[in-house]
């Protein structure tokens, strides 16, 4: 019990460095927004910890995550956006391990579009909960950017969602097809 307690710790810390790396190295990022907001490959770790631990891996994985965020370099205006926009936001992707047992359970049985199809809801509500997070936050502490005229609701839902779309799409492609080659490296 006690290696089992090591290894989801340590595989927490280097996914979730693993996911900070992924989101600053320039040719693996594309930052589209002055004040932040990239399509990158950050929440695949994230994900892989969900699918592999549950929830708590993947909540954990993200909030480290999001720390790792504040300490490189976010774009802070107050103690509660920071929270909301890194912890919160980057906690929620591992939400995504809801879906762990039923996807380990689609392995067993060797039923690879049910397993195709629980990658995809995970790693749709993992984004969908990040994104919400987001768009909270461009909401209540990003007005000042919205273009004269339109409403902020609008200007949040369009700079948020113009990142956050691509990267679900580009993470459930890689997500999915990494643990369809190595399905195997969903067990611990």
């Amino acid at each position: 019990m006690r290696n089992r307690r090591v290894l989801f710790l340590v595989e927490i810390a280097i996914f979730s460095a693993l996911a900070l790396l992924l989101d600053i190295i320039p040719f693996l990022s594309f930052k589209l927004w002055a004040q932040g907001g990239s399509v990158s490959l950050a929440m695949v770790p994230v994900f892989i910890m969900a699918f592999r631990w549950g929830i708590k891996g993947g909540v954990s994985t993200g909030v480290l995550l999001g720390v790792y965020q504040i300490l490189t370099g976010a774009y802070i205006i107050t103690p509660l956006q920071t929270f909301l926009d890194y912890i919160v936001a980057f906690a929620v992707i591992g939400v995504a391990g809801f879906v762990a047992k039923p996807l380990w359970n689609a392995i067993r049985s060797k039923k690879m579009k049910t397993f195709v199809g629980w990658i995809v809801l995970g790693c749709f509500v993992g984004s969908l909960l990040r994104f919400l997070g987001h768009f909270t936050a461009g909401i209540v502490f990003y007005g000042q950017f919205a273009p004269e005229g339109q409403p902020v609701w609008l200007y949040s839902l369009l700079y948020n969602g113009g990142y956050m779309l691509p990267a679900f799409v580009l993470s459930t492609v890689i997500v999915s097809l990494l643990f369809i080659q190595r399905p195997k490296l969903l067990m611990h």
